[in-house]
């Protein structure tokens, strides 16, 4: 089949949605689908490329000045010069279906495209999509936008949301049939080998460094497990930069906590192979592409008790869920201070990732453009 892929910000631009829509664009084109991408351009990057694959990018101008961070406006230029793009792309290459992430503001592009043109469109759902799942981040957006994203969702030829929290919040506001696929890895590729414990061991948070990431939440954890060895590692950038290397320096952790900015997602899993904890506090959650490749990798989970983070922990077992702030002081020592509880819980997250194969992904992502 032909698969148009619509999103606006596609890797190295953008989080962890990105991520999720090249894994199974690249799935996808690994069994024989035919596959082209429209997304936001960023200076610096090329206007149209052809990935490995064959698998055809096409950027669109969109006033995109960062790659961490999508602005109001640069999400309606997307639209606009991806209607255009789209338009004349589809005289020539008329695809089959079209996939689309995000249904603000790529789902706006895929509705028009299937109103002018009468192509289906199959709709994966993030946690930002969703009124209430991401509220410091989209709901400023939802005033202006909530009563056309009843018609984005009603229309999809069929609607996937990745983790079971985010449908049943879907399902609070849109009444249509909604189903859950998982976003996957591909745990071949993302293998530790032999698992062992760095020394002292490391822990890391990757994502934006922005209210609903929680990242000063860190800083205040590590601050109060001075005494005893750890290494923290983050990856990200965002809003919060500045509060956070405040907090590091208020803190005097500068020798054992490095801050390196936003990074690519070959660094990511690079930084993963060298690390024991994924620690993320955050206040909101669909299910972080980076959650599911840390299983892969084998880290244990600390991590709020949220969103897709559910489906990522099995508690005492890989980690642990947090409901109480002071709880992630207490679940860190417990892995810290016992080796052999880290080193077990690390194996365990392995043997979970099983559940979040990219290729088994994949396969339920080609029932539904069928």
């Amino acid at each position: 089949m032909k698969i148009l892929v619509l999103i606006h910000e596609f890797p190295p631009v953008g989080g962890g949605g990105g991520r999720v829509a090249q894994d199974i664009a690249e799935g996808l084109s690994q069994r024989g689908h035919d596959i082209v991408i429209v997304t936001s351009h960023l200076e610096g990057l090329p206007k149209e490329e052809i990935l490995d694959g064959g698998i055809r990018v096409i950027r669109v101008p969109a006033l995109r000045r960062e790659a961490f961070r999508a602005s109001f406006l640069s999400m309606g230029m997307y639209i606009l010069a991806g209607l255009w793009a789209c338009l004349r792309l589809i005289s020539k290459w008329r695809p089959d279906i079209i996939h689309v992430h995000f249904a603000v503001p790529a789902g706006v592009l895929a509705w028009a495209l299937s109103q002018i043109k009468g192509i289906p469109y199959l709709l994966t759902a993030h946690l930002g999509d969703v009124p209430g799942g991401a509220p410091e981040k989209t709901d400023r957006w939802f005033r202006w936008v909530l009563p056309l994203s009843h018609n984005i969702w009603r229309d999809a030829k069929s609607v996937v949301a990745v983790s079971q929290f985010t449908r049943q919040l879907a399902l609070k506001e849109y009444l249509v049939k909604i189903d859950v696929i998982h976003n996957g890895v591909d745990i071949k590729k993302l293998n530790p080998g032999k698992i062992q414990i760095q020394n002292p061991p490391r822990i890391i948070f990757t994502g934006r460094l922005m209210k609903q990431k929680n990242p000063l939440q860190i800083i205040r954890t590590l601050a109060a497990l001075k005494d005893i060895p750890w290494e923290c590692v983050l990856l990200g950038d965002g809003p919060l930069r500045e509060e956070v290397e405040n907090a590091i320096t208020h803190h005097n952790l500068q020798d054992r906590i490095s801050l390196l900015g936003w990074v690519t997602p070959e660094e990511v899993i690079d930084w993963f192979s060298k690390s024991d904890i994924l620690f993320m506090p955050s206040l909101s959650e669909g299910l972080p592409v980076v959650g599911v490749q840390a299983l892969a990798m084998g880290l244990a989970m600390v991590v709020s008790n949220i969103g897709g983070f559910v489906d990522l922990v099995i508690e005492e077992k890989n980690g642990f869920l947090i409901d109480k702030t002071e709880d992630y002081q207490r679940r860190l020592l417990d892995l810290l201070a016992n080796p052999q509880t880290l080193l077990s819980s690390r194996r365990e997250s392995r043997l979970h990732a099983q559940n979040f194969s990219l290729e088994k992904i994949v396969r339920e992502y080609e029932i539904h453009i069928s």
